[in-house]
């Protein structure tokens, strides 16, 4: 599947003859020196089948530790407080769509040829000099765009507006008056299609504080993504993002910069996922929490059945030192508009929500954690789609899928010119 996939970019329409101009050597030299510094020496080297190079760096090496608010900072050595169930998960444990966590990660493609990283080390996919040359610029490598959607004040049947920088989503959230110290959420994966190198399409969980209009927004993101401007592929992807200035200087997409403190050795961030869902066929899902450990106050991200990935260090932030105000669960696009035309990027699986399971793509099992720390199914969520005719998103509750929602679409077609 590796080398026809790689065939099917050649072919797919998207361009990146563009990066590939002449580079000063001034230039060349900065990104060798930005490349230096987040490519930390190797203790092992893992080339995986889809051309990624996967670094196993000693934990205590790792770029996370390079942050000059990290300075004196102990990595976490005792595993942070699990947050309790607050009640039986009845069927849910039974249902894990075709998925069996304990295939010993085989859902990431660098394992294929059953090498690992060894114990005390963390695998860390290696950047490459194309890789920032495909960013629009050294200090862009990595990082988001400023986006910022306030749910609560925007109409939810917006007319075809481009919400900051071309963003389009499909969400749910909670509302901003409560407090929250972490969610949860089961999430379908699939490769949805991009138009432009530099569009992306993503379906993550957004932890939230400080204020939306401001620059003191603080995020914790975590989902796939398929993003060929960030990796050079199509392919879906797991990864981390955050911020503590709404999106301007902060944070970043992984291990891009220093701040995600890694633990695990298994799981390799911003690598590929695989097997994904196909349509009317096997669905894939993957579960990732997102929790502050009441004891040290750092961020936690947890994957699939309990498996620690690392966390954030409560130092990177303003706002959610002390808790999150909002929760958003879904999906994201950028619509670059070329041509004056709507983008043809496909949010989740590229089928409407209305299309239902196999089909459209979903979050299921939406969770949060209050003050106590304990996980409770979220029951008031409010959902927002800025365009319905391009992607929209229907939630719903049951016994065994608790809080879900069914969203994306097509992006560009009759209805969505």
């Amino acid at each position: 599947m590796g080398s026809l996939r790689t065939k099917f970019d050649l072919v797919s329409g998207l361009n990146y003859t563009k990066y590939s101009r002449k580079v000063s050597s001034l230039r060349l030299e900065r990104i060798q020196k930005h490349l230096e510094k987040i490519n930390k020496p190797a203790v092992l080297t893992i080339v995986s089948p889809d051309g990624d190079i996967i670094d196993c760096v000693h934990k205590k090496k790792q770029p996370a530790l390079d942050h000059p608010l990290l300075k004196n900072h102990k990595i976490q050595r005792v595993a942070p407080e699990m947050p309790k169930v607050k009640m039986l998960k009845r069927e849910e444990e039974k249902i894990d769509s075709k998925r069996n966590e304990g295939e010993d990660f085989v859902w990431q493609m660098w394992h294929r040829n059953g090498t690992r990283c060894p114990k005390g080390t963390v695998p860390i996919r290696r950047s490459t000099t194309r890789d920032v040359l495909r960013a629009k610029s050294l200090f862009h490598f990595g990082k988001k765009q400023p986006t910022i959607i306030d749910p609560t004040s925007r109409r939810a049947d917006a007319p075809d507006v481009v919400s900051g920088g071309g963003h389009e989503h499909a969400i749910a959230y909670t509302g901003t008056s409560q407090e929250v110290y972490g969610a949860k959420a089961t999430i379908n994966v699939w490769d949805p299609a991009i138009q432009e190198v530099n569009e992306f399409s993503l379906s993550q969980i957004w932890v939230l504080s400080g204020s939306f209009d401001g620059s003191d927004l603080n995020s914790i993101e975590a989902g796939w993504q398929v993003s060929p401007e960030l990796y050079g592929d199509s392919r879906p992807r797991l990864f981390t993002y955050w911020t503590s200035d709404s999106y301007q200087a902060t944070g970043c997409y992984n291990l891009l910069c220093a701040g995600f403190v890694q633990t695990n050795s298994r799981i390799a961030i911003g690598a590929a996922i695989s097997p994904v869902s196909q349509y009317a066929a096997n669905q894939y899902d993957i579960t990732i929490l997102i929790w502050k450990d009441p004891k040290l106050g750092n961020w936690w991200m947890g994957f699939g059945d309990n498996n620690l990935v690392g966390y954030w260090p409560a130092e990177l932030f303003t706002h959610l030192t002390d808790h999150a105000t909002m929760v958003e669960w879904g999906g994201e696009v950028v619509n670059s508009r070329a041509n004056g035309k709507h983008t043809s990027t496909e949010m989740g699986s590229g089928h409407f929500a209305e299309d239902g399971f196999g089909k459209a793509s979903y979050f299921r099992n939406l969770e949060i954690v209050d003050g106590d720390n304990s996980l409770s199914s979220v029951h008031d969520i409010s959902i927002l789609a800025e365009n319905t005719n391009c992607y929209n998103i229907k939630n719903s509750y049951n016994n065994e899928w608790g809080t879900y929602f069914y969203y994306g679409g097509p992006g560009n077609n009759p209805r969505c010119p």
